[in-house]
């Protein structure tokens, strides 16, 4: 029997990761008086880790834009008594494509005490230079630029939107420099206080909620938008988290119909490209860099480029 066991928690096991199976098929016991083996709980060694689940599975309501969350399926057809459910949802599908562009500001003075003075750096301007002239060669019809309030952000949103005649610039506070979330692992030479990520974690997830989803249902045609900000903000983009899918409290489809799920618990699972959110700080992005990100009208989500400068001689690149 304790053999049996140990197969069983073997198979079980193999979703868990590799040092969960081991342990728990080793850890059939000593044999009781009474003849069978009494599986014991082995505890896994320190360099083991605790075993984490796997990625789940996509969850196509992610930016909570999916026509079948938007729609009640309960209503009627008061003269055919016929749920309508097709027409509806056709009403909240999007249309059209968004090509998101997430630019970084260039390299500008660290040193500065006041953050008015952060000025961008001579060898800054030139990276906007560069970036606006990378711009505006795609050939693409940008339809705005958003941009933070920041002295660096704004200077460099300056720079380049000479390279963009026509294009709009708003400045919005949501997309200011700041402390998202407590990054895994951690680093010892970045610690700011628990109560930056209380701050900082709330408006740089607003900020996503507001910039990145899938088109308008109104909107027809194929967006290109630039938005001009910070390393942490647009790293914690690419990664950003969102309720999960088995966790959520909004509506979802369970066999045609529309349940409540459970309340959403405090830990955050992948949304957009469904990467920890904790990871962030493992991405790196240089000054000037472009980030490429393509929302689909289902929903579904690329990442086409990230932190490229590419375009830039090799003696412009920095990374401050």
């Amino acid at each position: 029997m304790a053999f049996r066991q140990a197969l069983q928690l073997a198979a079980c096991g193999l979703a868990g990761g590799s040092a969960a199976v081991l342990f728990s098929a080793v850890a059939v016991g000593k044999p009781r008086a009474g003849g069978d083996a009494e599986p014991r709980v082995v505890e896994p060694p320190a360099w083991a880790g605790a075993a984490r689940p796997g990625p789940g599975v996509w969850d196509p309501n992610w930016d909570r834009r999916e026509p079948l969350s938007l729609v009640n399926v309960r209503k009627r057809s008061l003269e055919s008594g016929d749920d309508d459910l097709p027409n509806r949802m056709d009403h909240y599908k999007a249309k059209a494509t968004r090509h998101i562009f997430l630019i970084r500001h260039s390299q500008y003075h660290v040193d500065a005490s006041l953050e008015k003075d952060r000025t961008l750096t001579p060898l800054g301007r030139e990276q906007a230079e560069l970036t606006g002239l990378r711009l505006a060669s795609l050939g693409l019809k940008f339809n705005k630029i958003v941009h933070s309030s920041m002295t660096r952000a704004v200077e460099t949103t300056d720079i380049i939107s000479k390279h963009l005649p026509g294009v709009s610039t708003v400045s919005t506070d949501l997309l200011r420099e700041g402390a998202p979330i407590e990054p895994d692992p951690p680093v010892s030479h970045w610690k700011p206080e628990a109560v930056q990520y209380y701050e900082d974690g709330a408006r740089i997830e607003a900020a996503f909620r507001s910039y990145i989803h899938r088109a308008d249902t109104k909107q027809q045609e194929d967006s290109y938008e630039i938005f001009i900000c910070h390393a942490n903000v647009i790293r914690y983009i690419v990664c950003r988290a969102a309720t999960c899918s088995s966790q959520h409290g909004c509506e979802r489809c369970e066999g045609g119909r529309l349940a409540r799920a459970p309340p959403p618990t405090v830990s955050l699972s992948p949304g957009a490209l469904q990467f920890p959110p904790e990871g962030w700080l493992r991405l790196s992005l240089n000054n000037g860099s472009i980030t490429h990100l393509v929302v689909r009208p289902d929903g579904r989500v690329a990442l086409r480029a990230l932190g490229d400068t590419g375009f830039m001689p090799p003696d412009k690149i920095s990374r401050s």
